[in-house]
């Protein structure tokens, strides 16, 4: 009963806080006054005027397309650059070297595509430089670029018999001012009064606690169980008798960044890339409760956001009503399914009496296993599906131990195309193109003209709306596939059988999906990997804003036509549920060979039904 609370309670917080910013949103994309309209449009003003910038100039969607890849392939460039000289750049106290090509090169695609995939663990391998002015200015801009074509697909829809659909680096501009800036600033604030470590100084070698033991094997050095230490002279004991070759350890070293500013836009532009190799599960990125709450909300309030801000800038709330009730729907089902397979474990857990499975007052029950104590299960599984369902990725949990079904919905969400409220802006224009494909499909089962928002919807635009929803199950199973041909990537692999494709799988899902998460039992810092996923990346994000601005530029210049009876309603009941259905019917169905052969087959397996 306290577990189910919880979850309702994480649920209201995020569409309470989500409404309002909704409106404020739509307000500020579309040149209205906002409370901070005095303090942020002289600074606004200044930035058009230094970069020669006219905002009121309309582009078509080919220009505004031009534009926007010009922008991202400047930011790929200037971050690779950035990560390989890192070794000669400035704050770099802890003396790192530049990265290996290949890294650099996934490292740089990962942040600009706003999929913050991580092949490495940034306490050892970044610069205070590279984490602040090449990580944390793609954080803002990559998730102000999804929103700024989420807004030119908007006005295609609204505008008619025109040909511009906004302007791109007006609107880049406002919804770093306006949108990114606020929020992460606010919440930069809360999270390093919270306990969240900011600073510029490097790390910290502090004295611990109590003295430990550990003893150097192939794999490093391990902590020596029951041992014995004297730190004044190093003698190691474990049941009185002397370990040889046994060292005693008192201090440890803290490393220490702008963790604060670079948490907040990871979580709100849903970007999901940590300073620290264990993300949102280590004490210095998440610390407590407090801060857990925040993080967790912020990883879909902006998307959720858009639904309301949807509905208002089409002038019909319904309409954005219609398309958060199919995304909350989804993203509720996925959190019950994940809740429900964590809290019940594996019969592993509990034969022959080894683990109480069962929650008590003394201990939580279920699968425990990667996940902090400080959050136990209820928490962990709620961040597991709000991060795979926004294209974030962050983590507060290792989903590479959850259960065989608990590990595959967070898979699926993101195979599904992160739609279900899915990355800041491109989540929405994901699933605007499943309403459009709805709409076609519907329209040729009941006889009725295909029509979107007083628009008719023509043979471009399905054909476009066919690449928006299919180029992420293309990108996944096909660079999935040719990994699992290679002997290389079995060798990458910490687990074999079920599980050991249930991680390749994943990976390619979560660089397909723009997300970022991973099954951690795979080490992916290889050139093929690295080159791979980074094609993966790239596809998957560029592919689909293609498409969503050809379909801006095709409805913006049409006309608009009357509502008839022979016009399917799409604000109703019956198209949410047919639009969950086309989701999942995509979706599910496209993976459900690969997810068979994965984490379906490690569950029969483990429960003895295979």
């Amino acid at each position: 009963m306290g577990s189910t609370v919880q979850y309702v309670l994480y649920l209201a917080v995020l569409v309470a806080l989500a409404i309002p910013l909704g409106k404020y949103i739509s307000k500020a994309m579309g040149g209205e006054k906002v409370f901070l309209s005095k303090l942020v449009r002289p600074c606004e003003n200044v930035i058009y005027k230094a970069l020669r910038i006219d905002p009121a100039a309309e582009m078509g969607w080919k220009k505004y397309l031009l534009c926007a890849l010009a922008f991202n392939a400047f930011g790929l460039a200037v971050l690779f650059a950035v990560l390989m000289l890192q070794g000669v750049l400035p704050w770099n106290p802890q003396g790192f070297g530049g990265m290996s090509w290949h890294l650099a090169f996934n490292t740089a695609v990962s942040f600009v595509t706003n999929t913050n995939w991580q092949t490495y663990s940034g306490e050892v391998a970044l610069s205070n430089f590279s984490q602040a002015m090449g990580l944390t200015v793609q954080n803002f801009v990559s998730a102000a670029c999804g929103i700024a074509v989420l807004f030119a697909l908007v006005r295609g829809l609204v505008r008619a018999g025109g040909k511009g659909v906004g302007n791109f680096w007006a609107d880049l501009v406002r919804s770093v001012l306006y949108i990114m800036l606020p929020v992460c600033l606010v919440t930069s604030i809360a999270l390093a009064g919270l306990g969240v470590p900011q600073s510029l100084g490097g790390g910290k070698t502090v004295d611990l606690v109590e003295p430990i033991a550990v003893q150097q094997t192939a794999d490093g050095y391990e902590v020596i169980p029951g041992a014995q230490a004297d730190p004044e002279t190093g003698i190691v004991t474990v049941d009185g008798a002397a370990v040889p070759g046994a060292k005693v350890v008192t201090k440890q070293y803290v490393p220490l960044y702008p963790q604060a500013s670079q948490v907040a836009p990871k979580q709100a532009g849903t970007n999901g890339g940590g300073i620290l190799g264990t993300n949102s599960a280590h004490p210095f990125e998440n610390p407590n409760p407090w801060t857990n709450l925040i993080e967790m909300t912020l990883l879909l309030l902006i998307p959720v956001a858009l639904c309301f801000s949807f509905g208002r800038s089409v002038k019909s709330r319904k309409q954005g009503v219609a398309i958060f009730l199919a995304m909350f729907i989804l993203l509720a089902a996925a959190l019950g399914a994940v809740a429900v397979a964590e809290q019940a474990g594996t019969p592993q857990l509990a034969q022959d009496g080894g683990v109480t499975v069962s929650a008590t007052d003394g201990q939580p029950g279920g699968n425990m296993e990667g996940k902090e104590t400080r959050f136990g299960i209820a928490t962990s599984a709620t961040w597991a599906a709000y991060t795979t369902a926004a294209s974030n990725g962050s983590v507060n949990s290792m989903h590479d131990s959850y259960t065989p079904l608990g590990g595959m919905v967070p898979m699926l969400l993101m195979m599904l195309g992160e739609v279900v409220f899915g990355g800041v802006g491109c989540g929405l224009y994901g699933m605007i193109g499943f309403v459009i494909l709805t709409v076609f499909i519907a329209g040729l089962m009941v006889g009725r003209t295909p029509e979107y928002l007083g628009k008719k919807v023509g043979p471009r635009e399905m054909r476009m709306a066919v690449l928006l929803c299919l180029a992420t199950p293309i990108a996944i199973l096909v660079g999935s596939g040719v990994a699992t041909l290679l002997p290389a990537t079995a060798d990458a692999l910490g687990n074999g059988g079920a599980h050991g494709l249930s991680e390749v799988l994943y990976n390619y899902a979560s660089a397909g999906g723009n997300n970022g998460s991973a099954f951690a039992g795979m080490g992916c810092d290889t050139p093929f990997l690295n080159v791979s996923l980074g094609l993966v990346m790239l596809f998957a994000r560029f592919v689909p804003m293609a498409a969503t601005l050809a379909i801006a530029g095709s409805m913006v210049c049409k006309r608009k036509v009357a509502e008839g009876a022979g016009t399917l309603s799409t604000s109703n009941g019956m198209f949410v549920f047919l639009l969950i259905l086309i989701v999942l019917i995509i979706g599910a169905l496209s993976f459900f060979p690969a997810l068979s052969l994965g984490p379906i087959a490690e569950f029969t397996q483990m429960t003895g039904l295979g």
